[in-house]
């Protein structure tokens, strides 16, 4: 499973609507069929960072993924709203293939 975590600064003028800016580009990505999981959160300190969490398949469905149409619209409609240049994470997790449970809690009864 290739996991990636990209950080978000967007300009304050931009920030209540980049979840619309940037649905097209989530909908089409969940559609991939390498694509394990994309899911988007706000920072609770900074209305302003957002924080993308984003897996796939394999090293192939990454790559499709950075091939496709809708990743070149989405980088370019984004472009025009980030304050800076987004930090990320990008690492290869063997024999992972999405979310797991948590050993150390569960719900109690």
């Amino acid at each position: 499973m290739i996991f990636i975590a990209v950080r978000f600064t967007v300009r304050p003028e931009r920030a209540d609507e980049w979840l619309s800016l940037v649905g097209p580009f989530t909908e089409a990505t969940r559609a991939e069929p390498g694509n394990l999981f994309f899911d988007w959160s706000r920072s609770v300190d900074d209305p302003n960072r957002f924080t993308l969490l984003e897996a796939f398949a394999d090293e192939d469905a990454g790559a499709a993924h950075v091939q496709s149409e809708h990743f070149k619209a989405g980088l370019a409609a984004m472009a025009g709203a980030v304050a800076e240049t987004p930090e990320i994470i990008n690492v290869n997790v063997p024999d992972q293939h999405g979310w797991g449970p948590m050993a150390e809690l569960a719900p109690q009864a």
